[in-house]
């Protein structure tokens, strides 16, 4: 098997950035990956004490299907975040500062309008990651099991649609299923598969017109009996891996 596509995403619901490499730590995520994410006001997000809470608490493709046609850009290195909208305005700002955050937050807030509930607000916080699940994970996704998914539907569902971090190929399709607690060398990295990856209505967001044009969990319970494309692993041994790099399963 081989990783064919590496991606990261900065703030929670906004752009995929492609990755050539990424070193992930024990335990960790793809560095700033759902770094950063705007909580909307009826969250009850604390920053003093962030615990998890689910996707619908901030702004997301679930609920803001048009945020999706926002274009953002982090700089890891200058810490600057760049976002622009549809119609050409843009904000740009260092996230590290309060406030960069609440200039970055005033901006989302005015294009998300009614979708924006009571006073949200933008959040850095250095080790938490506003990711779907509890825990920091790394998804993967079997470029074989959307190819089989598109063949069956008849028609093309892109891959940004889902989110992923790592796109892999030489697997079966839906080959990823059985590896539910194994261990899958990724690079030079150790993962251990946790889960199946359950479909929520973000799919529906075409992420070339963020329209919601498709229902890609329906599909998949129509034509598998489950709603589930890739699974979700967690890093046991970390380390550094890139696209072309080899993916192989241990034995148990």
């Amino acid at each position: 098997m081989r990783i064919e596509y590496l991606y990261r995403y900065p703030v929670k619901g906004l752009t995929a950035e492609a990755l050539d490499q990424a070193e992930v730590e024990t335990g960790g995520a793809i560095p700033w990956d759902r770094a950063f994410a705007l909580a909307q006001g009826d969250s009850g997000f604390d920053p003093a004490h962030p615990v998890w809470l689910p996707k619908y608490n901030f702004m997301c493709l679930m609920k803001n299907a048009r945020a999706s046609r926002l274009f953002s850009t982090f700089d890891p290195g200058s810490r600057r975040l760049r976002i622009r909208a549809p119609d050409g305005s843009e904000i740009e700002a260092n996230v590290m500062t309060p406030e960069g955050r609440a200039r970055v937050a005033a901006f989302l807030v005015a294009y998300l309008g009614e979708e924006a509930r009571v006073e949200p607000s933008f959040h850095y916080i250095p080790g938490h990651v506003f990711g779907d699940q509890r825990r920091p994970v790394v998804s993967l996704q079997n470029l074989a099991s959307l190819r089989d998914f598109e063949a069956k539907v008849g028609a093309r569902r892109h891959r940004r649609r889902f989110r992923a971090n790592i796109w892999f190929s030489g697997a079966p399709a839906w080959a990823e299923r059985d590896w539910i607690g194994r261990e899958i060398q990724v690079g030079g990295a150790v993962l251990r598969v946790l889960k199946g990856i359950t479909r929520c209505p973000a799919t529906q967001v075409n992420p070339e017109t963020g329209e919601r044009d498709a229902d890609p969990a329906a599909e998949l319970q129509s034509l598998y009996g489950h709603i589930e494309l890739g699974v979700h692993a967690e890093v046991i041994d970390g380390g550094r891996f890139a696209v072309g790099d080899a993916m192989e399963l241990l034995e148990p």
